[in-house]
């Protein structure tokens, strides 16, 4: 496999449909190579690809192409879960500054199933007091929170999505901060079935004009986290 990411192979997405049906140690290790091959090689080119437009959004963020920096793992971590599958049927890499509650830190991520991907940015999973800052962010400076999210009002590519509030916190908002405020967790994604862009490097250039869009909103999250 070459260092040079030129999509994903049709095969990855075999891999991940065996994996989901032999979900287990000994058909894994008779397609390891299958899994280091068609997902854990174009994976690390992918992560090797768009480094330099990553670090150009933002320097601080984590760009090394290997498993446990910007590429997940494979094994499920069982321990606290019903589901005992030793290993992922999806996996993602994602570019985010080094931090120990990075899952309150804004980030940018691709995900790869058998049947879809999806691509995107923002908190894995926000804290209550992340998205009271946020909220308090929209009611007291209005224009510069639409001003941090003016870039997503033409586009089609992405859509907000977390889960909300059966009673919004602020009734009185107008739609356009209200479907930000009465969220209790924020990201924006593009969900699409597998196809033709997948297999080619045109996901890297998705990924990266994607990515640039979103890095006026990336930054406005950093500045409520902070």
């Amino acid at each position: 496999m070459s260092d040079t990411f030129n999509g994903f192979s049709p095969k990855a997405l075999a891999f991940f449909e065996g994996l989901a049906a032999s979900n287990d140690k000994q058909w894994f290790e008779a397609h390891r190579a299958d899994y280091e091959q068609y997902l854990l090689a174009p994976l690390k080119a992918l992560v090797s690809d768009l480094a330099g437009p990553m670090l150009a959004i933002d320097p601080d963020l984590v760009t090394i192409p290997a498993v446990d920096k910007t590429i997940s793992r494979i094994y499920r971590d069982t321990r606290f879960s019903r589901n005992k599958s030793p290993y992922k049927t999806r996996l993602w890499i994602s570019f985010k500054r080094p931090s120990r509650d990075w899952k309150e830190a804004p980030c940018f991520f691709f995900e790869l199933s058998a049947d879809a991907y999806r691509f995107g940015m923002g908190f894995y999973s926000a804290s209550r007091e992340t998205m009271d800052r946020l909220r308090r962010l929209i009611e007291a400076k209005p224009a510069e929170f639409r001003n941090s999210v003016a870039v997503l009002e033409k586009q089609t590519t992405f859509t907000l999505e977390g889960e909300c509030y059966k009673r919004p916190p602020n009734a009185a908002l107008p739609a356009d901060l209200q479907q930000w405020h009465q969220r209790r967790n924020v990201y924006l994604v593009c969900n699409r079935p597998v196809g033709g862009r997948l297999f080619t490097r045109g996901i890297s250039d998705d990924l990266r004009e994607g990515f640039a869009l979103l890095a006026p909103v990336y930054e406005m999250l950093w500045r409520v986290k902070g």
